[in-house]
Parts: C-alpha cells; sequence; structure tokens
C-alpha cells in the first residue's frame, strides 16, 4: 500500500532503495544495503554513525558524485537513473552545492572569485557571476572580505566563502561533510549559526555528516546509519535543538574536567618513589 503523505512532499533529493557495492582485492564491499529516504525542500537534517557506517557514501550518491549499483536517485522529482555523466553533472551543479571540512579554496584566488566559480561552468557572464558572488558573501557576513585570498581568512572564515561558494547557484540542497571538523568551537558555531540562518529564510534543505554529538544535536531532523542501512531516523524532539546542542557541549567540557583531573589523580607518578600511584 502506498503512502498517501508521499505524494503532498515536495523532496529536494530522494533516494529510493538504493544499495552501492564496491569491489575490493576479489571481495564486494556492500557499502549501502538498501537505504530509501527523502530530503524536504527546506528541511535540516543531520546524518551520524560511525566510521564505515556508510553515512559518507550515502553523501557521495546523494551529492550525485557517485551512482548507486542498484535503486533510483531523484533530485528535484527528476530521476537520474537514465541521465548520462554530462547530464548528471549539469544536474548535480544546477541543484546542489557543496561544503566540505577541508574548504577546497583556490590558495591563489579571492574569496569573491572561488565563489563565483561554479557560475563559470554554468556559463554565466563574468559581470554576472561577480554580482552574484559577492552578493552570496555578503549573505554569510564577508562581504568586506572580497579580495582577500584564502591564506588572509581564518578557518571560520574560509568555511563561510565555501558555503557563499555552494549557494552562489541557488541550489535546492546544500550537502556539508564535517562542515565543523576543521574549526575550533566558537568557528564551528559560526559557521553552523550561517547554515541554519541560510536554511530559515532561504529555505534551500541542508544535509550535514557529522561525528560530532552537538552539531547533529542542531539539525531539526537525525538519521542515525550503521553497517550500510539507516536504523534510525526520526525528528529532533528537543524543544529548542540549538540550546540542546549547547547542553551537550557543556556537558562533554564538564565530563572532560572531570574525567582529566580522575585521570590525572590515576595516573600521577609517586615523587617519593617513582612509581605510579
Amino acid at each position: 500500500m502506498s503512502d498517501p503523505t508521499r505524494t503532498l512532499t515536495r523532496y529536494a533529493i530522494e533516494a529510493v532503495d538504493v544499495r552501492r557495492s564496491y569491489s575490493m582485492d576479489g571481495t564486494t564491499v556492500e557499502a549501502l544495503r538498501g537505504v530509501s529516504l527523502g530530503i524536504a525542500e527546506g528541511e535540516y537534517v543531520a546524518v551520524t554513525g560511525p566510521s564505515g557506517s556508510g553515512k559518507s557514501t550515502l553523501m557521495h550518491l546523494l551529492g550525485a558524485l557517485d551512482r548507486p549499483t542498484t535503486g533510483r536517485l531523484l533530485i528535484g522529482g527528476k530521476d537520474t537513473t537514465t541521465l548520462d555523466d554530462a547530464g548528471l553533472a549539469r544536474v548535480r551543479g544546477a541543484e546542489i552545492g557543496f561544503v566540505f571540512q577541508a574548504f577546497q579554496l583556490l590558495a591563489r584566488t579571492t574569496a569573491r572569485d572561488n565563489v563565483a566559480l561554479p557560475l563559470v561552468y554554468r556559463g554565466v557572464g563574468k559581470s554576472e557571476r561577480r554580482r552574484r558572488a559577492v552578493a552570496a558573501l555578503e549573505a554569510v557576513g564577508l562581504g568586506h572580505r572580497l579580495t582577500h585570498r584564502p591564506t588572509q581568512l581564518s578557518g571560520g572564515e574560509q568555511q563561510r566563502v565555501a558555503i557563499a561558494r555552494a549557494l552562489v547557484g541557488e541550489p535546492r540542497l546544500v550537502l556539508a561533510d564535517e562542515p565543523t571538523g576543521n574549526l575550533d568551537s566558537v568557528n564551528g558555531r559560526e559557521v553552523l549559526n550561517v547554515l541554519e540562518r541560510l536554511n530559515r529564510e532561504r529555505g534551500v534543505a541542508v544535509v550535514l555528516v557529522t561525528h560530532d554529538a552537538e552539531v547533529a544535536a542542531r539539525a531539526t531532523r537525525l538519521i542515525r546509519m550503521r553497517d550500510g542501512l539507516v536504523v534510525s531516523d526520526a525528528e529532533n524532539s528537543a524543544e529548542n535543538p540549538v540550546e540542546h546542542a549547547e547542553h551537550i557541549a557543556k556537558h562533554d567540557v564538564e565530563g572532560g574536567a572531570e574525567n582529566d583531573v580522575e585521570g590525572g589523580a590515576e595516573n600521577s607518578v609517586d615523587g617519593a618513589t617513582g612509581t605510579q600511584r
């Protein structure tokens, strides 16, 4: 029996029973073992799971950077199964923006021109590219850093440039792979604030892949993976996800300090005897 709510939901992207297997040294490895999920327009989703759970493989498939071994991927309602590589690249460029852990900015290129780069491949004229790049950088609070190169920017500013680059093409969906992984906690929270504001104001769907419980707790929907399968998929039950995430961060800090004290006492060396207590 079909789900009557399915036809009422506008999906930015939808995976239908996708599987992905690889051959390694004569052995078949099943990275995804039948995953079905839809990301609605305007959703803010976190995908978590241990290493080897399949979350990075899923992100590559959702981003149309790879093709499923079997199953279907629909982007904006369009079945990508029938597209050739050039067609898939066009859909990917028009519908999806990417934010990577390592920023992936061109070192000798200004912030403005880094942001404008995706528009080059779409054939947008130079003046229009620059106009849209400036607007995207202003949207992430970097209108005063247009001509700065990545080496002249902080880590948090570089990631905000990357977010502007992801948004400059006005995609349906932004995929962010560990977007705070290379940042300290202050810059990490600022980057998440920017993503959340743009999600809220522009209605672009955001999917974060993360190991960080605090980052995941800020999303409104939480998907957890293990062994190539989705093991849980639920709305975030916290009344205020951001406050809930800050509570997790505070608990982690306090727990870490307590463990450091206890660990220090247990592992301290007796100065008189030179033996470990």
